[in-house]
């Protein structure tokens, strides 16, 4: 191996490139690059997923009445290769036997026949492994091994070590967790003397915790199991507390520093506002009305999450809290993240507001020239009150005379930087609107909490009445058509329906595509059916023109892929079928579900599905077994992990190394009331002990939580 570029060791940084290591070769830094390890720091950071407990180097003898003790334990023998010859059996086998001065054992290696050249009598040899009985013989499946010197002693030290705990890493193809275990240990100790620990003395003392460089020496090189554990719960705390205390100063910025206008909620106003719904509000719905209205009186921002289930009736709520900035001689904002999401909110609003006197207006991409001019001067003068959009709203140029209130829907779907610049479109600079997020994914509290911990959350957990409940069924493929049977009869009793696909277009991964399913259907089960097909590539007045002609009966069947997920409220659909429905994440599921549901006829959702994964088959039953969004919402959290909820780009959140939730709520809500404390009497984190956590704090979570305007 080439070392001539290879660095001095003592000259090591955290940030030295693994490629310059002594000892790692070009191959391996390689390998290492692809699991995401380019330097020291990463190699610190890249944690064991387990650990294998060995008993050291043990002799023959002690190795055979182990397995005879029933012994589970690994161990490294060591000896002299006495033979090595071809086994038979129903896989390739290589049977090496080997033997030290206390006794004899075979070394079996299956699916690798170039053992029988690499290895032969006379040679030591050191190998790892779990000794096991076959056939009155004892031996080691496919040990891990190395070749000793000639002269290597073959006799073990007399002290029994006791069990050795071995870090097991998540490793490749081209390079083994062994070797990566190698690479860790021989940067350790000059590695974890680099660290500075932001932790304070005082805290870590009195929560029991080791130093930042005694937890991931103990992560790496662990002498006992408590070594582990302690340091695994150091690293996660870390991360949780990192993370609360950004949110918690983000809170404390809001709540001390913006400014927001006061909007009063009279007996009358309540009254007018009440009169313009077209229904008597749940319980659920009049509580959360109360706690936005109290919000919105106060001159601090609102920062309020509204979770609803499908069909809770968020869009109420939103009219209301709109209608009280109006009430207020404010104006109002909601923002959707599609067109067809924003087209559904506007024409709910219009036919709820018909002869308000009061203007409602639509902007979206497609809005261009004059019409969307006329918008821009008419939202600067203040003329119009109520202002539905997508994105669109968010540029530059488009400003309100007085934002009293901004709405937006699917929240997950906007960053916080969106967020942001809804929160600057006042031409009042000494104010911000106050600010309503609503989703209807929804989120588990462990999760609320760790990601929306600037929001105060408010949950309608209660469906308006006259809402008939879904039946869930899952069927492979093969009765698919009896599925379709269905959907026929339906449709000929004057219901509708919807099929959704993975995909648009044919491919080799193999999924039903939209337009072969079209023509499927049309040609075979639904021939007896008026059928459409709707997608994200249709342009705006194709897709408006399509979802028309479903709502009025032109069409009795949408085909369609996931656009239909949020914002299509047709109270005749009555069943949806979901093709390949193990390839949805289960919010997405959940969210398809309550398109249909809607009016007084028994809906029902199909799951078509031959799930080939674990994780498959865990969304299908999920979905089958509960139609509660907040359980499929922790089912899903279980089964995909935080990261993946939403997914990194929408939440803008960094994944977590080491914490996992539900699992470490216990640590989440220690993380909270800790970075609560801290924040309370240093907002900032100005104060010399935090400095180092300031730091640290701001480059891991200061640009998605936009705390750049902090401090």
């Amino acid at each position: 191996m080439d070392t001539s570029q290879h660095m001095d060791a003592a000259a090591m940084t955290l940030i030295t490139p693994t490629a310059t290591l002594p000892d790692v070769a070009r191959n391996e830094a390689i390998a290492l690059e692809r699991l995401g390890i380019r330097c020291v720091a990463d190699l610190l950071l890249h944690a064991p997923t387990r650990y294998q407990r060995m008993l050291g180097w043990r002799s023959i003898a002690d190795a055979i009445a182990g397995v005879e003790a029933d012994t589970s334990d690994d161990l490294e023998i060591r000896g002299e290769v006495i033979s090595v010859r071809r086994g038979f059996g129903r896989r390739p086998r290589i049977d090496v036997a080997v033997e030290d001065p206390t006794g004899e054992l075979d070394l079996i290696f299956f699916n690798q026949p170039w053992m029988q050249k690499r290895l032969h009598p006379g040679m030591r040899l050191q190998a790892t492994g779990r000794p096991r009985e076959y056939r009155n013989r004892i031996q080691i499946a496919n040990p891990r091994w190395d070749r000793l010197d000639d002269d290597a002693s073959l006799v073990p030290p007399d002290e029994d070590a006791g069990p050795e705990l071995h870090p097991v890493y998540p490793a490749s193809d081209d390079i083994t967790s062994h070797r990566i275990k190698a690479i860790i240990r021989g940067v350790l100790d000059d590695a974890v003397a680099l660290l500075e620990d932001h932790l304070p003395d005082a805290y870590r003392q009195s929560h029991g915790l080791p130093s930042l460089a005694d937890a991931y020496r103990h992560l790496h090189a662990p002498v006992f199991e408590s070594h582990v554990q302690t340091a695994r719960r150091r690293l996660i705390l870390d991360e949780l507390l990192l993370l609360q205390l950004g949110v918690m100063m983000k809170r404390y910025h809001r709540r001390t520093h913006l400014h927001a206008p006061t909007l009063e909620y009279s007996d009358d106003i309540q009254t007018r506002i009440a009169a313009r719904l077209p229904f008597v509000p749940t319980d659920a719905q009049r509580r959360v009305m109360n706690d936005i209205a109290e919000d919105m009186r106060q001159p601090i921002p609102m920062n309020r999450l509204l979770q609803g289930d499908v069909g809770s009736g968020k869009t109420a709520v939103a009219l209301a809290a709109m209608l009280q900035a109006v009430a207020n001689s404010a104006q109002a904002a909601m923002v959707a993240p599609t067109e067809l999401l924003a087209e559904q909110h506007y024409r709910t609003l219009k036919s709820m507001l018909a002869d308000a006197p009061l203007r409602l207006e639509l902007l979206t991409g497609s809005c261009q020239g004059s019409v969307r001019t006329e918008i821009q001067t008419a939202l600067a003068h203040g003329d119009i009150d109520i202002l539905v959009g997508t994105h669109a709203v968010l540029t530059e140029d488009i400003e309100f005379r007085h934002l009293g209130v901004a709405v937006t829907d699917e929240q997950h779907r906007f960053g916080v930087h969106q967020r942001a610049a809804l929160r600057n479109k006042s031409s009042d600079e000494t104010h911000s609107p106050h600010q309503l997020v609503m989703t209807a994914t929804p989120i588990p509290r462990t999760l609320s909490l760790t990601i929306f911990g600037d929001l105060d959350v408010s949950v309608l957990d209660e469906m308006p009445p006259g809402r008939s409940p879904v039946r869930t069924d899952a069927v492979d493929q093969s009765a698919a058509s009896a599925v379709y049977e269905d959907v026929a009869k339906r449709v000929q009793a004057g219901d509708r329906g919807f099929v959704v696909v993975p995909v648009i277009d044919e491919s080799v991964s193999g999924l039903t595509d939209l337009h072969t399913h079209l023509k499927y259907l049309q040609n075979g089960p639904l021939q007896t059916c008026r059928i459409e097909a709707m997608h994200g590539r249709l342009n705006t007045e194709e897709r408006d023109a399509i979802m028309e002609r479903f709502r009025s009966g032109d069409i009795d069947v949408l085909v369609t892929t996931t656009v239909i997920e949020v914002g299509v409220d047709v109270p005749e659909a009555s069943i949806i079928v979901i093709e390949h429905a193990d390839r949805f994440g289960l919010a997405q599921l959940h969210q398809l579900r309550g398109r249909v549901g809607r009016g007084t006829a028994a809906s029902r959702c199909v799951l078509i599905a031959d799930p080939a994964t674990d994780d498959g088959k865990k969304r299908i039953e999920a979905m089958v077994d509960t139609h509660d969004g907040f359980q499929i919402a922790e089912r899903d959290l279980e089964i995909r992990g935080p990261g993946d909820l939403f997914g990194t780009r929408q939440s803008g959140v960094p994944p977590f190394r080491f914490a996992a939730l539900p699992r470490d709520l216990e640590l989440l809500a220690l993380a909270r009331r800790d970075a609560e404390t801290w924040i309370t009497n240093d907002p900032l984190l100005t104060a010399e002990p935090h400095a180092l956590i300031r730091i640290r704090m701001l480059k891991a979570h200061g640009q998605w939580l936009g705390l750049g305007d902090v401090g």
